[in-house]
């Protein structure tokens, strides 16, 4: 039972559900509820509870984490439910208006992006094949599957560098960064799985190539949607798909702007670093986030599950002013994001990097590619 109290905080994703069936059922102002749960309330707290810079013990054997792990394991069968069930909902009945509708399902990206992504991820990283699926059927669920692939071999391998394109570059606008995120990241992700297909002397269709998987859960999903809500029921799923996604790579930009490795001459780099991310201790968004803003030992140990995930100090890594939903909401406005964050990254290399003096091929993401990528 200690074990239960100590991860029901994690549990506060499930906040989100009754808030989207009041939505749906009560419409009105209540539609709204879900972004401010997620954004405003978390970002409250976190001025409320402060920060949380305990570190457990990275040695927990796996069976003291089973009600850690239960969260992010029930979680594609309640956004299942949640997402198409909503979709059936708004397409047979008829109290809720144009806008309202919308406004539901602006939330219901919130859900399946704020946490469903967040939760892929962590499931993703795990190596038994149920948590796999899992993570792979959350991202079927906002068509992002190809975020494995980038993810796994591309942004873990290469991060900091230009082969990354979810490194935010200094003095990237997010709006930039995101049109450029959905242009790139689908064809690194292919490129990266056919090039791995390429060691083992297999062709690039292959039956092992996860795309095809990939497109096969994407394609189920939408069927779903347009056999329970017809066509405005398919426009409602890709409009929370996007929702979810433009929240994803909102964090994404969050965690790495500016933070660039060290070239070494000739594709090499500096091998990934505590300084390489930005870190948040707190509390109540490391609850919805599962930890996700211990993003450097996150880094350091990927397959540590997200309760023994450690935080770092300023010493040791760079630390963000705010949890990632205020700063995710201030990325937004670029000039605002700029004037808070960009004397923060001059102040790092400044600390870490003294002896480069010109700064430019890295703004630009014009240094060499790594070896082998």
């Amino acid at each position: 039972m200690r074990s239960l109290r100590r991860a029901l905080p994690f549990w506060l994703s499930l906040g989100m559900i009754p808030l989207a069936v009041l939505g749906a059922t009560v419409g009105g102002w209540t539609t709204a509820l879900l972004p401010v749960y997620g954004w405003m309330l978390v970002t409250v707290l976190d001025a409320i509870l402060g920060l949380n810079d305990e570190n457990p013990d990275p040695a927990t054997p796996e069976s003291d984490l089973l009600w850690y792990r239960t969260i992010t394991m029930i979680w594609f069968p309640i956004q299942f439910v949640t997402i198409f069930g909503l979709i059936w909902w708004v397409t047979h009945t008829s109290h809720l208006g144009t806008l309202e509708i919308l406004v539901l399902f602006f939330g219901v990206g919130v859900i399946s992006g704020t946490v469903g992504i967040v939760y892929s991820h962590e499931l993703l990283h795990q190596k038994n094949r149920l948590e796999r699926w899992l993570g792979d059927l959350l991202l079927a669920s906002v068509l992002y599957s190809h975020f494995r692939t980038e993810h796994l071999l591309v942004h873990h391998r290469h991060v900091g560098t230009p082969r990354d394109a979810v490194t935010a570059r200094y003095n990237e606008g997010f709006h930039h960064f995101f049109f450029r995120v959905l242009r790139e990241c689908p064809a690194s992700a292919w490129r990266a799985e056919v090039q791995m297909l390429a060691r083992a002397g297999k062709g690039p269709f292959d039956a092992r190539n996860p795309f095809w998987r990939y497109a096969a859960l994407q394609l189920a999903m939408l069927a779903l949607a347009l056999i329970l809500g017809g066509w405005m029921g398919l426009g409602l799923f890709l409009f929370q798909a996007f929702i979810a996604v433009w929240q994803l790579e909102l964090t994404n930009y969050v965690e790495h702007y500016g933070l660039t490795r060290k070239h070494l001459g000739e594709g090499r780099y500096e091998h990934v670093l505590p300084r390489h991310s930005w870190n948040a201790s707190h509390t109540a968004s490391n609850w919805l986030l599962i930890n996700l803003q211990r993003h450097s030992d996150h880094h350091y140990k990927p397959d540590r599950r997200f309760p023994l995930l450690q935080t770092y100090t300023e010493e040791d890594a760079p630390q963000l002013p705010f949890g990632y939903p205020a700063m995710t909401t201030m990325a937004l406005i670029p000039p605002l994001w700029r004037r808070r964050m960009n004397p923060r990254v001059r102040a790092w290399r400044k600390k870490y990097y003294p002896e480069i003096t010109d700064w430019k091929p890295y703004n630009r993401g014009e240094t060499p590619l790594p070896r082998g990528a």
